[in-house]
């Protein structure tokens, strides 16, 4: 398998964590989601960046972005209908400084 290449991002590197509460942190399952995916869903569904401008500033094609963004959208997905914590974390990217 060819190794991924570096996605750049200017989100927060600290772990973030989403849980229902409906179950104890103990009986739940996750899904991982990586800074790239976060990345990726802020910019495309939060900010209303095109796909292209995206892609520039992560420095990869549009269509990583669009793997990158379905990618996020199912395990999202899964984790709202499942009842399933999202861990967010890791991921091959570097940061921009923000100025």
């Amino acid at each position: 398998m060819r190794p991924k290449k570096t996605r750049w991002i200017c989100c927060a590197d600290d772990v973030r964590l989403f849980r229902p509460e409906c179950k104890s942190g103990k009986e739940l399952e996750f899904v991982h989601l990586t800074l790239d995916e976060f990345e990726a869903v802020r910019m495309c569904d939060y900010e209303n960046i095109k796909q292209e401008e995206v892609a520039e500033q992560m420095k990869v094609h549009r269509t990583t972005v669009s793997r990158i963004l379905s990618s996020a959208h199912k395990k999202i997905a899964d984790a709202l209908l499942n009842l399933k914590e999202i861990r967010i974390a890791g991921g091959c990217c570097s940061y921009i400084k923000s100025e």
